[in-house]
């Protein structure tokens, strides 16, 4: 994507937009090239077919937002932020998930990228809290919903099904109004 684009929300050195069946081929090199960081942890589309559907449900479905973190100088694909589970009514909930690319980790990408989709889930979406659900021993997402402001809330045993196996995840949470009091 052109430098100029179209952003949803734009940091110093990131924009954030919505998922585009266009995005496939750099999208999936980006996940081939990343699977040794990404693993055992997350496990993004890697072929076409798969990245077809995988955004696909991201762009019908009601109860999910995708969003690409891109490098404004160039326009490449930093990393993706995804809002899943949406709930609306009385709860205005989602929970986060997201990944860097191996050659964006590591450079603060993602917790700007992050801090454009908080702002924009409590903005525009008008949701009231975000969810993050990491495993203990993945110290690179922790650190960044750290950074991020988001509080630890608990720890579920036995949580998500990743990898063949039921996973323990810390539980971390931010709010509309933790943000606006920052």
């Amino acid at each position: 994507m052109p430098e100029n684009a179209d952003y949803l929300a734009e940091g110093p050195r990131v924009g954030i937009r919505h998922f585009t069946l266009e995005d496939g081929a750099e999208f999936t090199a980006r996940a081939r090239e990343s699977k040794d960081l990404h693993q055992p942890w997350l496990f993004p589309p890697r072929s076409a077919g798969a990245y077809a559907a995988y955004a696909g449900r991201l762009i019908e479905d009601p109860t999910k937002a995708g969003f690409l973190v891109c490098e404004r100088d160039g326009g490449g694909i930093a990393g993706f932020i995804n809002i899943n589970n949406i709930v609306e009514g009385g709860f205005l909930c989602g929970a986060l998930g997201y990944g860097a690319f191996a050659h964006a980790a590591g450079r603060g990408l993602m917790a700007e990228g992050l801090g454009l989709v908080v702002r924009y889930a409590f903005g525009p979406m008008r949701l009231h809290r975000l969810e993050i659900n990491a495993q203990p021993g993945n110290a690179g997402s922790i650190a960044l919903a750290r950074r991020c402001g988001f509080r630890l809330e608990g720890f579920s045993p036995d949580f998500l099904y990743i990898d063949g196996a039921w996973r323990d995840h810390e539980r971390w949470a931010i709010t509309a109004e933790m943000v606006r009091s920052s």
